[in-house]
């Protein structure tokens, strides 16, 4: 597949009127034979916001034995993006790559030996990276066919988040009756596709940490008990409830957090850490943080876990090698979306022009659910009926200089 791009040059639509900012309106494919020209986010350096840029590609997508292609939709954003951008992410190769580990669309194309999907096909994908564009090409048995009431911003908001919660609570601590379950960051992607799985469950309780203003939400998701990690010590308010602990933590942010999980576990309880937030405090890397993270880790062994009948164990999606774990999940997860058990919930969605604010938006810790891209380009009505405060606009035109720097390359 030829690597070459494109520079951006000025398209007319039928009426004969520019396209925005000279981009195509929709993924253009070429007189020449599966020559596609379209639009992607890259990640062009580690930093900040800007270095997500929204760039124009001309590839040749030719799906290869075992392959299908695929017209994105939607696509799901993820706490390990935000890490990648600023060089903490490690499966993600170096940039200039394009970002993006799930997402869902509509198949255009399938390579020989593909008998289970046809072209039209509504699809789930799940890749390591490369999914932030408008057209990609995803191993066959990597696209998961969408149930029928299955939106497109939902078949994107359930690979990563959900794979990830069900792995660790029914793989990893074997959820039973019964049993108690600590989840951290609950109004994100993870912690509310961990509290719907909790309650597939009989008699699960969940405590969630949340800020204030997300209790009502994440309650009605499913968390028993909401406490606010800003102004109480989420310790001391469990131990209030049940002074004996819970029986499993699902610990996304690391440090001193992960000693504090340990030591609420009860005897046979299981520790599970699968992030390390803690370390993302700014748009750009921060070696205080990761310095401060690093010190504060959970240091024990063997001779100890065995003493405290405790289990502590970790989990990384994007190091699970053995593929089948990802496919059974993935099945196993759509035929529970079909029972009506478990449900997305989409927090907003993003045209790819405004990939910085949905990452500010993320990253602030301001969305309650899944934050979406949308490869379509953002329309000229939906612009101006978007009139923010003069601040807001301020930091809307910062988070979006680096959509601006790629249109301009």
């Amino acid at each position: 597949m030829s690597d070459e791009e494109t520079p951006v040059i000025q398209k007319k639509t039928p009426d004969g009127s520019p396209t925005e900012e000279g981009r195509p309106a929709q993924t253009v494919p070429d007189t020449e034979a599966g020559v596609f020209t379209y639009r992607s986010l890259v990640l062009t350096g580690y930093g900040g916001y800007d270095k997500v840029k929204l760039q124009v590609k001309r590839h040749k997508l030719q799906p290869k034995s075992g392959e299908v292609l695929v017209r994105v939709k939607a696509c799901g954003m993820n706490f390990a993006e935000l890490m990648g951008r600023q060089g903490l992410y490690d499966p993600l190769p170096p940039p200039p790559v394009t970002m993006g580990m799930e997402a869902s669309g509509v198949i255009m194309a399938v390579g020989e030996d593909v008998t289970d999907k046809k072209v039209g096909d509504r699809v789930i994908a799940v890749c390591r990276s490369g999914l932030w564009q408008e057209v990609a090409l995803v191993p066959a048995e990597f696209t998961f066919l969408m149930p029928e009431t299955m939106s497109f911003e939902e078949g994107a908001a359930i690979p990563i988040s959900y794979v990830t919660a069900y792995l660790m609570l029914f793989e990893m601590a074997n959820l039973r009756r019964g049993k108690s379950v600590l989840v951290h960051m609950a109004a994100g992607g993870v912690g509310f596709a961990a509290t719907q799985l909790c309650h597939t469950v009989q008699d699960v309780t969940v405590f969630g940490t949340a800020s204030a203003c997300k209790h009502e939400t994440i309650v009605q998701g499913g968390v028993t008990h909401a406490i606010d990690y800003r102004t109480k010590d989420y310790v001391e308010e469990i131990r209030k409830i049940s002074p004996k602990g819970v029986d499993i933590v699902l610990d996304p942010l690391s440090g001193s957090d992960s000693q504090k999980g340990y030591h609420l576990l009860k005897p046979m309880g299981t520790l599970i850490v699968f992030g390390a937030a803690n370390i993302v405090t700014g748009q750009k890397r921060s070696l205080l943080a990761l310095a401060k993270t690093w010190y504060n880790q959970l240091s024990l062994n063997t001779l100890k876990l065995m003493q405290a009948n405790k289990a502590v164990c970790g989990f990384h999606l994007g190091y699970l090698k053995e593929d089948e774990y990802i496919i059974k999940t993935m099945e196993a997860l759509l035929e529970l979306y079909c029972q009506g058990k478990i449900k997305p919930r989409i927090d907003s969605c993003y045209h790819f022009e405004e990939v910085g604010d949905a990452m500010r938006r993320m990253h602030e810790r301001h969305n309650v659910g899944k934050v979406i891209l949308l490869p379509e380009p953002k329309k000229e009505e939906d612009k101006l009926g978007s009139n923010p405060e003069p601040e807001e606009k301020e930091k809307k035109e910062e988070a979006n200089s680096g959509v601006v720097k790629a249109e301009e390359d």
